[in-house]
């Protein structure tokens, strides 16, 4: 029973699931560290509307369902299922690192504000060069954490047609259905997810080390 469920074809249509589990979540994330990291600086640093406006957004995303984010993107503005999905991640993950950033840039010692101005650095100068590679070190563990939840949330983006991995694995459930076919298929899933996260887990920390001994 393992073999019929275990055969390469079957092991390649969950890898192709996979590597559209990987496009979504790499894209998704890259594109919030650039909005995010705007944003935490906008809302550790303005005190005027868009120091707020931020605070809002951060807010307001950061305390609803991800999920609701997916159906909302995906059925309002009739978007591509996998459009709709990088959106949907997007949006949500932005409010996570901006507040990541937020928290990462006041782990950095108000001295270091004071010795760059004194180099006649400007304040985009400062961020730019001394305040943000010290507070993107600090940052390393919780954006790893992140990024190996997204990686596990893609798994929601079945419910509106995203054939990821856990679409590929529903679609193969319908021609298993002992118990233990059905064990055996997410129990792959379950092991390429460990196995992807575990070593990305490993690179993140191996930099963040590097990184650490050199300052």
């Amino acid at each position: 029973m393992i073999k019929e469920v275990l055969n390469p074809v079957n092991i390649k249509f969950l890898l192709q699931g996979f590597s559209l589990t990987l496009y979504i979540s790499v894209i998704s994330i890259l594109l919030s560290i650039v909005f995010g990291t705007i944003l935490g600086v906008l809302r550790s640093s303005s005190k005027g509307i868009l120091g707020k406006l931020s605070s809002i957004y951060i807010e307001m995303v950061r305390n609803t369902p991800l999920l609701l984010w997916i159906f909302f993107i995906r059925f309002v503005f009739r978007m591509p299922a996998v459009n709709a999905g990088i959106l949907a991640f997007t949006i949500f993950t932005t409010a996570i690192i901006g507040e990541v950033v937020r928290g990462g840039l006041s782990s950095v010692k108000k001295g270091q504000w004071e010795a760059a101005q004194s180099q006649g650095f400007n304040t985009f100068q400062t961020l730019r060069y001394v305040i943000l590679p010290q507070a993107f070190k600090n940052m390393i563990p919780a954006i790893l954490s992140q990024f190996v939840t997204v990686i596990k949330d893609t798994s929601f983006l079945w419910a509106v047609g995203v054939e990821e991995i856990t679409g590929k694995s529903m679609i193969l459930m319908g021609a298993y259905a002992t118990p233990t076919q059905v064990f055996t298929l997410y129990t792959t899933v379950a092991l390429i997810y460990f196995v992807v996260n575990y070593l990305i887990s490993i690179v993140f920390r191996a930099q963040h080390a590097r990184l650490s001994l050199q300052g």
